[in-house]
């Protein structure tokens, strides 16, 4: 059976009353939880404040929830995991980097769920000039401290943008005049073929999960679908290691005068 992940306690808080106080004090959320089943009045009208500010609200099994909560048995049915970072629009980071004069170079994230793995993606994306980071509000790394630890503080400096669904953000880059880099082993084109793609324009490079890549449903918007090439045994790459390749291949053809 699966281990559930461990928290770190200052990114956590329990019960009805705290997470109001949060939510009207506008502090940063990354999810809240609640458990499957009967819920109270009083909890309905925190879930209603809750997604009025647009903070995601998953409900999950029972078993879940429980060992989420052994350490604090006044819980009252909900626990709030805080953000260590404040989201920001998708469509303010895109228009701030055109007020730079620079192309728009958005990174997104399908399902990478790994606090390690995305931590080191943002830290490679800071460093190759990445303007913004898209993830989706399920099924995505918990973006608390344990995340700003290993993003070596560039958490602090890359844009994090949430839509749920993730196709939507595709969908408006697309419209914005972005191509759709999607990096996947489902074709033949390789990443360091030269006329695959324009880096010097506006793009977004799309990179899925190690287990399931890139969902079908946002893998049909791609405009350039194309495969970083293995040489050995093992097929596939640890997703950090992917994407710092793709970042870096964007970054190099863009330097090309």
């Amino acid at each position: 059976m699966q281990k559930e992940k461990k928290e770190s306690d200052k990114d956590l808080i329990f019960g009805i009353h705290p997470v109001r106080e949060a939510i009207e004090a506008h502090k940063e959320f990354d999810r809240i939880l609640i458990p499957h089943g009967t819920i109270s009045e009083t909890l309905k009208e925190l879930i209603t404040l809750a997604k009025a500010q647009n903070i995601p609200v998953h409900r999950v099994p029972s078993e879940k929830f429980e060992r989420l909560t052994r350490r604090n048995k006044n819980h009252q049915h909900v626990i709030a995991f805080m953000s260590a970072v404040r989201y920001a629009p998708l469509e303010e980071v895109i228009a701030m980097a055109y007020e730079k004069g620079e192309a728009p170079f958005i990174l997104v994230l399908d399902r990478v769920t790994d606090v390690r793995n995305f931590g080191a993606i943002v830290r490679t994306a800071e460093c190759a000039g990445v303007h913004g980071i898209v993830v989706p509000s399920k099924n995505a790394a918990q973006i608390g401290s344990d995340a700003l630890r290993t993003s070596a503080g560039a958490l602090l400096h890359v844009p994090i943008c949430r839509s749920q669904p993730l196709w939507d953000a595709l969908i408006y880059m697309k419209e914005a005049g972005l191509q759709i880099l999607c990096t996947t082993e489902k074709t033949d084109n390789s990443i360091y073929e030269p006329e695959l793609f324009d880096a010097k324009a506006p793009l977004a490079l799309v990179l899925g999960s190690e287990e399931n890549g890139i969902a079908n449903e946002n893998l049909q918007h791609a405009d350039v679908r194309m495969a970083l090439p293995l040489q050995g045994q093992i097929a596939s790459l640890n997703v950090s290691v992917a994407a710092g390749i793709a970042m870096y291949e964007v970054r190099r053809r863009r330097n090309i005068e």
